[in-house]
């Protein structure tokens, strides 16, 4: 790393071991943004950033775009960027993957780290606008390396392996609470979605299904008409077949029986003779009520 705070060395540190190692102190900054560079650590490198990052941010503010202000926790495990109000980390850069630090000589308010990226392996720069701290955020993240260092050799090399497991299970568990809170916004819209689809539209009539009885059949009323429903396959039921008016037949399809409408010669003469009998009985007993 850049040793851009060794101007300090022969004077002490601003803030207690104890509060990087076992807390963190924190800034709040505007947050320039990051861009990759060419090298790990050199003045020329952050000036070209920098420069790159303003006239970035010059455009966005042009289009209305303000720049965003982050919280910076500096510790001897690394440096965190989070938001400031919501308090979700942003950025996670492990101590030992910062490999440049230094402050704008040209201009007091800019401040600017180079850190190694886990996943992609390059090298980004990440730039600062701090008003009146970007000097002392320098050289608070100076004495956290210093810090960290003497750690390492108390322990042997034994502290930086477990800097590397913790920020690795950090790393997880960030991803983690992203997933989850993705998959807790895709169940709000399912629900959602459930609620629009039972909810009737305005002015609809709601069909409930007719009652029917234990054969399964639609009970019968003389006062209300029938109404032909759907077969099981969903098919419509065939119409009815209708006779002509003057074809009446009985329940065994025969055509009804009047034996004082039959001609003579349909019955045999004794029959006949029977049957002419109660004609005439019955003539008489017409004619005399």
């Amino acid at each position: 790393m850049n040793r851009a705070f060794n101007r300090k060395k022969d004077k002490s540190w601003m803030h207690t071991p104890d509060a990087l190692a076992k807390h963190y102190i924190a800034y709040n900054a505007k947050f320039l943004g990051n861009t990759e560079v060419e090298a790990p650590k050199g003045t020329e490198v952050v000036k070209d950033a920098v420069r790159k990052l303003k006239f970035q941010r010059h455009i966005k503010k042009s289009e209305g775009q303000k720049i965003p202000k982050v919280e910076l926790q500096i510790s001897i495990y690394g440096v965190k960027i989070l938001d400031p109000k919501t308090k979700d980390v942003q950025h996670n850069c492990q101590l030992h993957r910062i490999s440049f630090c230094a402050d704008d000589k040209t201009d007091k308010r800019i401040f600017t780290f180079i850190c190694k990226d886990s996943e992609s392996n390059k090298h980004l720069c990440y730039v600062f606008d701090s008003e009146k701290c970007a000097e002392e955020i320098t050289l608070t993240i100076g004495q956290a390396f210093d810090l960290a260092y003497k750690k390492f050799l108390e322990s042997g090399g034994k502290d930086v392996e477990t800097r590397k497991q913790i920020g690795s299970l950090q790393k997880r568990i960030q991803e983690l609470e992203t997933e989850n809170s993705e998959l807790k916004k895709q169940l709000q819209d399912l629900e959602e979605q459930l609620m629009i689809a039972h909810v009737p539209p305005a002015g609809s009539i709601s069909m409930k299904p007719q009652s029917t009885d234990i054969f399964d059949m639609v009970p019968f009323s003389p006062v209300t008409p029938l109404v032909p429903t759907l077969a099981s396959n969903g098919c419509p039921p065939p119409p009815p077949t209708t006779l002509p008016p003057d074809i009446r037949k009985d329940l065994f399809g025969a055509e009804p029986f009047d034996p004082f409408t039959c001609g003579a010669a349909d019955f045999p003469p004794d029959i006949q003779s029977k049957l002419d009998e109660m004609q005439r009985q019955r003539w008489r007993g017409s004619k005399w009520d």
